[in-house]
């Protein structure tokens, strides 16, 4: 009696070690699942390559020891990012989608031609778009953020601007397209541009920068 007993307790004892060894080989499956796909949309495939090869760096054997930090990183170090998201889809995917930023302007930096974007990054880009304004000058980014926020709730628009030259008293000039310069003071810009604005179609030299005043020539 006492033999069979002792039988029972090592097979009891056996089948614990089994499904215990079958439910830890389950778990540890489940936990060290290896990143399979990396989906990144948004980007054209040059700079999609760039980003994978930055995040194939990390260890992709595990999708739940990878930092989300450690993925935003490198993600914000590409200039053209404005927004992004990023999601584990387990057991084995990540999905980054980006919003690229917007260009405003151009302006020489150093010799280079950089665009500025409206994530308030100066990009290196060789794509030429002759549409966007070039500015003159060197103004900090907030700056021309300032400057342009004026002209967006003014009665002129953005699209018709082909210059905008600013100067070391923090003063901005701009010239249209059809070669109008208007210049503006430092202080209650927006008044002085909408009142240049009502001399347009008139005359190509309009100096607001004397308040209630303008100065015209043709």
């Amino acid at each position: 009696m006492q033999q069979r007993k002792s039988k029972k307790i090592l097979i009891y004892f056996f089948l614990l070690i089994v499904v215990g060894s079958i439910n830890n080989i389950n778990f540890n499956s489940l936990i060290f699942q290896k990143i399979n796909n990396i989906n990144i949309v948004g980007l054209d495939i040059k700079d999609k390559l760039i980003l994978l090869k930055k995040i194939e760096k990390f260890n992709l054997n595990n999708i739940f020891s990878i930092r989300k930090i450690d993925l935003a990183n490198e993600v914000e170090s590409n200039s053209l990012v404005e927004n992004y998201s990023i999601f584990k889809r387990y057991p084995s995917s990540l999905d980054i989608n980006i919003k690229k930023t917007k260009f405003l302007a151009k302006i020489n930096k150093n010799g280079q031609i950089f665009y500025i974007g409206s994530n308030g990054k100066f990009i290196k880009n060789d794509s030429l778009n002759n549409q966007l304004p070039f500015i003159f000058g060197n103004p900090e980014v907030i700056e021309f953020f300032n400057i342009k926020e004026i002209i967006d709730k003014s009665k002129i628009s953005y699209t018709k601007i082909k210059n905008l030259y600013f100067f070391p008293s923090k003063r901005w000039d701009l010239e249209l397209r059809d070669n109008t310069i208007i210049k503006l003071p430092n202080d209650n810009i927006n008044l002085a541009l909408n009142l240049a604005i009502e001399f347009l179609n008139d005359h190509k030299f309009i100096d607001a920068r004397i308040k209630n005043q303008i100065i015209l020539n043709d």
